[in-house]
């Protein structure tokens, strides 16, 4: 996935967690274990899996 394709859905994700942390369903200190999850998990060789398969979704959704 290009920056140009994966930088809308940061946007959104990012969007939708702090409309989650300000509903107070999710509390702050779970966001941030949250946030640090995807953080460690984007530094590790399932970030190529979890692009694959986005990325398949994605072309699904669009054909």
């Amino acid at each position: 996935m290009s920056e140009v394709a994966a930088l809308p859905l940061v946007i959104v994700f990012g969007i939708v967690t702090v409309l989650l942390v300000r509903s107070r369903e999710v509390n702050w200190w779970v966001a941030s274990l949250i946030f640090l999850f995807g953080l460690y998990v984007g530094q590790t060789p399932a970030v190529f899996m979890i692009s694959g398969f986005v990325n398949w979704i994605l072309e699904r959704l669009t054909a």
